[in-house]
């Protein structure tokens, strides 16, 4: 009994090893900046901000590799809107009520509102050009 809970002793302690010299490691990527025309929303200026036009809302984090992956998306489609439309960020992590009222439980994903209705929302990667498509079906009605 003593030399089997030896060999399993030893094959946790092997595991061990191997996960602790062989876990990835975080890749250093350097953020992207945000746009200027993206609009940062928090607890104070979420209803208000989202109340008039139409606006994509991007619910990210800043530890979530998809989200990173967005950035540069939306920052383009951010320059290429008109003032009919606009695009936020909202990070789950530090506005957690409104990632709760909404019921956000994915990231990335970005909630289309309209005049403070939610008319769809999309998670995962998405192209600009997907997002152009639904913000334009949204202001035709």
């Amino acid at each position: 009994m003593h030399i089997l809970s030896f060999v399993i002793f030893i094959l946790f302690a092997l595991l061990a090893a191997f996960l602790v010299f062989n876990y990835p490691k975080e890749k250093k990527t350097t953020p992207i900046e945000d746009s200027d025309k993206i609009k940062v929303l928090n607890d104070h200026n979420f209803d208000h901000q989202i109340k008039r036009g139409i606006i994509l809302v991007d619910f990210w984090a800043p530890w979530c590799m998809p989200c990173k992956t967005m950035a540069p998306v939306l920052n383009s489609l951010s320059e290429e809107l008109d003032g009919n439309a606009a695009v936020a960020k909202l990070n789950v992590d530090i506005q957690q009520s409104i990632t709760l009222r909404y019921g956000v439980k994915k990231i990335p994903t970005m909630v289309l509102f309209k005049n403070g209705e939610e008319i769809n929302r999309y998670t995962g990667f998405r192209t600009k050009d997907f997002l152009l498509k639904e913000i334009a079906k949204v202001k035709q009605v």
